[in-house]
């Protein structure tokens, strides 16, 4: 597939004497620049993260309001539920607010919903469990601002709502005790991008500043806010680099018991990064819930001894292994439904696991680059996932058509939906022009963001080791991207894998050569044999064999020299 690559560009002044003031190349300064750090002081607090960076949870609306709600509960020795998505961030918000209520000696239990049975957010069935069960009180972590019926309906029972949310707000609010979500228009709070497991560490934070509990006791739910945040893919500024600069020292030093024991599951057990953490232990969190019940999500995650985390671990790797089946096998069945004349794909099938169409929809993308929904079937109802491209808001032109649909939330590149069987002919129709009709060419066009062409002879360890200090890496903060033109391989470069997907080259450099790695990208190969030149698109990072390591480039993309 053809990519447009963007080539970056900044103040050389300002670049200059960044580099000055910092004692650095001027490739390292551009790559600051880039990322909004054009003084002293900025790069101070880019490298050097500290918890003093973080804001004050009580600038966030409702925050006071919701501190004392639960300070009530405590008083008066009512129940507590806790109430989360079944995703990553959902379930990891659950495990965190379960884990610290815990310890404030109330009577609390968790409650995640089925998402074959009762879907996406808030549902009806999970507030009767509530009343039925004598709790006076539901925190919702990570979905609820949408909830207006359902918090209507919980009024009308007596119960009452903390809504912790970090999704686009409605039109109408819902009239809970308090809502903590710093994307409300009229919410003051200075960090708009925080995960749902970071609203609800906010409101730990607040809660333990009013009880003299100290910072430090807290600290302890970074690793699981630190798996939200790479999970849900918030931006790594402000706040969530704080939190994940920590919360990654505390996974790799001493993680609970349930992330050690998924991390193992994946192989990841030593200088874990956020890269691991969306890799291998996301997508293992995800798993329970889309082949089980993410209620088992939680359970690992707030389970103290090892041996049964462990069991837990290899349970939830039997249902990943379960996932990338489903994966594969639905994936296949898609890719042949899609219709290449339009700018839009919505696919659908009574056989699909609904556990995996978030993850079809992001395969789909990258064979067929546009706006795309993947839906399975039930009864009657349509339920699934939304993925978009760079730069195009796929909320907006889901939105147009919300009329059709049952429910609907989420953001601009990602969403959930469920459709009537009867509306999907109008509702594909009308999304295809609402797409049509705003999105352009170039965003139908992968595109890759390139931080700045450099010389090959330009990469070395000095420039790595700094590059290193820039993580944590996430969306506003990737790892940096370069491109060297003119490349040639030393002749050792080569298809690799036992189908021969992936290349493998060795391009020379003014002392000896550099290699560099190509997923997925084994038929580029054809562009560098024979001593062509070709331009080459690659992150740098780090090959280790046999216990020595050495630099190597990760390819994004390769090209002719023209």
């Amino acid at each position: 597939m053809q990519k447009n690559w963007n080539i970056l560009s900044s103040d050389d002044t300002v670049v200059s004497e960044l580099a000055k003031a910092l004692n650095v190349s001027e490739i390292v300064a551009h790559l600051l620049v880039l990322r909004g750090i054009s003084t002293f002081d900025a790069a101070k607090l880019f490298f050097r993260p500290e918890i003093s960076h973080l804001h004050d949870p009580y600038l966030m609306k409702g925050m006071q309001n919701a501190v004392d709600r639960i300070e009530l509960a405590i008083a008066k020795s009512q129940k507590i539920l806790v109430y989360g998505d079944y995703d990553v961030d959902g379930t990891t918000s659950v495990a965190m607010m379960y884990s610290f209520l815990q310890k404030q000696e109330i009577e609390i239990e968790y409650y995640i919903p089925c998402r074959y049975e009762e879907g996406y957010g808030i549902s009806l069935k999970g507030i009767d469990y509530a009343k039925e069960n004598n709790f006076e009180l539901i925190i919702a972590l990570d979905c609820g601002i949408r909830a207006v019926n359902q918090v209507d309906y919980a009024n009308e029972k007596g119960v009452d709502f903390i809504i912790c949310d970090h999704h686009h707000p409605g039109d109408k609010i819902p009239e809970a005790v308090a809502i903590l979500n710093p994307k409300q228009t009229d919410c003051d709070y200075p960090y708009k991008e925080l995960s749902g497991c970071g609203v609800g560490f906010k409101l730990i934070q607040a809660f333990s500043q009013k009880n003299d509990i100290d910072f430090s006791e807290i600290m302890e739910y970074l690793d699981l806010l630190t798996v939200s945040i790479g999970a849900d893919i918030v931006p790594m500024t402000g706040e969530n680099r704080v939190f994940s600069f920590y919360g990654l020292q505390q996974i790799n030093s001493n993680p609970r018991v349930g992330l050690k024991a998924l991390m193992e599951v994946a192989n990841k057990t030593k200088d874990v990064t956020i890269t691991d953490v969306v890799f291998g232990v996301a997508p293992r969190i995800n798993a329970a819930g889309r082949i089980e019940h993410a209620k088992k999500a939680v359970e690992i995650l707030v389970e103290k001894d090892y041996l049964k985390a462990k069991l837990f671990a290899d349970k939830i790797e039997e249902n990943n292994i379960a996932r990338r089946g489903l994966d594969q096998s639905i994936t296949k069945e898609a890719l042949e439904m899609i219709d290449k004349s339009k700018k839009s794909t919505v696919v659908h099938s009574e056989n699909w696991h609904k556990g995996v169409v978030g993850i079809v929809a992001s395969r789909l993308i990258e064979n067929y680059y546009k706006p795309t929904i993947v839906l399975a079937e039930k009864d009657g109802i349509l339920t699934g996932s939304a993925r978009s491209v760079h730069d195009f808001d796929l909320y907006s032109a889901i939105a147009k058509c919300s009329h059709l649909c049952e429910k609907f939330g989420g953001h601009k590149y990602a969403a959930g939906l469920s459709i009537k069987k009867e509306n999907l002919p109008q509702f594909i129709e009308e999304f295809e022009k609402a797409v049509s009709d705003t999105i352009t060419d170039d965003q139908l066009t992968p595109k890759i963001n390139i931080d700045k062409v450099i010389d090959i002879d330009a990469v070395d360890d000095k420039l790595y080791r700094i590059i290193k200090q820039f993580s944590p890496f996430g969306p506003k903060n990737l790892s940096p991207i370069f491109v060297s033109k003119g490349v040639v391989d030393n002749g050792y470069g080569k298809q690799v894998g036992a189908d021969k997907t992936h290349l493998r080259i060795n391009a020379k450099r003014i002392n000896g050569s550099i290699a560099g790695i190509g997923f997925g990208m084994g038929d580029c190969f054809e562009n560098i044999k024979d001593n062509q030149t070709f331009d080459v698109c690659y992150s740098i990072d780090e090959n280790e064999w046999n216990g020595r390591k050495s630099l190597q480039m990760r390819l994004r993309d390769l090209k002719p020299s023209s």
